[in-house]
């Protein structure tokens, strides 16, 4: 299992370590890689993902209801990490605590542990941390800020397209609605290159902003991610009564490390982008020994 893990790590570490690269040699606009993952490539990796994965409306609706309250709590505790220090760094805790990297981590990861059956369910999770990031986040970040009440934040939600384009596929889905083969190679090709492209800007942030360093706060957060995670979602799962494989594959995909997409949001919103980069650097690096862990002891107990 470590030598899949690492081979799932190892790619994501190269993408990134190039961006770090470009971006200490080079002058790059960050704000501008950042929106064109988030308005244009996000959106259509939503819309083929959910047009192209077979989903159980049931067992994926009580899926994504369990992912959602995971994510909730995670937001909480990533809150608690950041008591007594400022603002921005608080939220900036929060969000990296509570988004995970559930797509290029969690589903490789998924697949090698439970199978096809795991890796169906992990993309229903996937689809929902897309919903519960561009949900969550932009909260995070606007809600309770001198200036910004709740209008505003909802605002701030809708302006993200990932949310649109998610009700979007979802109807036509639900509607049988096939679109020309020409649109959805063009969605597929946009589609392909967002993850790269997230980890680009992982890689520009450090680049930039130079390594980590590890702080008291980094690293309780960290902690919070790749240990208190998994904990919060076998609780969530046990309490909500899911199926032995689905409390399992939820687990999983809580125990992965921060999204980089933490780091895009936070970069829009103008946040502490210096404390979600360093979550998530630690996280990843982390993630290979914790992530470790937790498939043997699921193991254990499948």
């Amino acid at each position: 299992m470590l030598s899949a893990l690492l081979n799932v790590l190892l790619p994501v570490m190269l993408v990134a370590g190039l961006g770090a690269l470009l971006s200490s040699r080079f002058p790059i606009d960050q704000t501008t890689v950042s929106r064109i993952t988030l308005y244009l490539l996000s959106p259509a990796l939503v819309l083929d993902t959910i047009l192209k994965t077979p989903i159980q409306v049931g067992e994926a609706a009580q899926l994504g209801a369990a992912f959602l309250l995971t994510s909730l709590l995670c937001l909480a505790l990533g809150w608690l990490c950041g008591a007594g220090r400022p603002e921005h760094e608080q939220r900036s805790l929060s969000a990296s605590v509570g988004i995970w990297n559930s797509g290029n981590m969690g589903l490789p990861i998924a697949l090698f542990t439970f199978g096809q059956a795991g890796f169906e369910r992990a993309t229903v999770l996937f689809l929902a941390s897309f919903i519960g990031m561009y949900v969550f986040g932009p909260a995070v970040y606007s809600l309770g800020r001198p200036g910004s009440g709740l209008l505003e934040a909802v605002r701030g939600m809708g302006r993200l397209p990932a949310l649109w384009v998610a009700v979007l596929a979802v109807l036509l889905r639900a509607l049988h609605v096939t679109l020309p083969e020409g649109l959805t190679r063009g969605v597929s090709l946009l589609a392909q290159a967002t993850l790269p492209m997230v980890l680009l800007a992982l890689g520009l942030q450090l680049g930039a902003g130079g390594w980590p360093r590890p702080t008291p706060r980094l690293w309780l957060a960290t902690a919070a991610r790749l240990v208190g995670g998994p904990l919060i979602a076998l609780g969530v799962g046990q309490a909500l009564h899911l199926s032995p494989l689905n409390v399992q594959v939820l687990v999983l995909s809580a125990s992965m490390p921060t999204a980089v997409n933490a780091l895009l949001i936070a970069r829009e919103y103008g946040a502490d982008t210096e404390t979600v980069a360093g979550v998530a650097t630690l996280t990843t690096l982390g993630s290979v020994l914790t992530v470790a862990v937790v498939v043997t002891l699921l193991g254990k107990v499948g």
